[in-house]
């Protein structure tokens, strides 16, 4: 299996998500939950982004986080994943969790902020909140380095 296969078999078992046997995953969620666990509006790929962030976590899924800075707010936050169900959750709540802050209050954005949210996210699932907060931060740090030398800016590719 090549890299390419392993991203994309990833996907179609996001978007293809069905509960394992014996669990009823529509009881066992909350409406809000099953939303930001399917929900992909959030997910998509900017060209320019002002902050970008890429984490790989143990379980080898991967978030890259998007950021766009308008007059000091967050204005969007995008991703990309090729994980489970639950990390696209948990990088849905931190898009709608950022935008409209300022940088300084997105900082403050913990993966405890993340799990309340979702208010259903599974214990053992936890490590989902940590590593869509783990690849923002690391995209509010990028747009810090952008806002200081904007001139790198033009030479990075995403």
């Amino acid at each position: 299996m090549d890299a390419a296969t392993g991203v994309e078999d990833k996907r179609n078992k996001m978007e293809n998500h069905t509960p394992d046997q014996g669990t009823d995953f529509f009881k066992d969620h909350s409406a809000h939950y099953i939303k930001m666990a399917y929900r992909n509006d959030r997910r998509e790929r900017l060209e320019k982004p002002d902050g970008y962030g890429k984490r790989t976590g143990e379980c080898k899924d991967t978030i890259e986080t998007f950021v766009m800075v308008e007059n000091g707010k967050i204005k969007t936050v995008s991703f990309d994943t090729d994980g489970c169900i639950n990390t696209n959750a948990c990088a849905n709540a931190v898009s709608m969790l950022a935008e409209g802050k300022t940088i300084e209050q997105a900082w403050k954005i913990t993966a405890e902020n993340v799990i309340d949210y979702l208010g259903t996210l599974p214990q053992e699932e936890t490590h989902c909140a940590e590593l869509a907060v783990g690849s923002f931060y690391l995209a509010l740090s990028d747009f810090q380095r952008n806002e200081r030398d904007p001139w790198k800016k033009m030479y990075k590719k995403y």
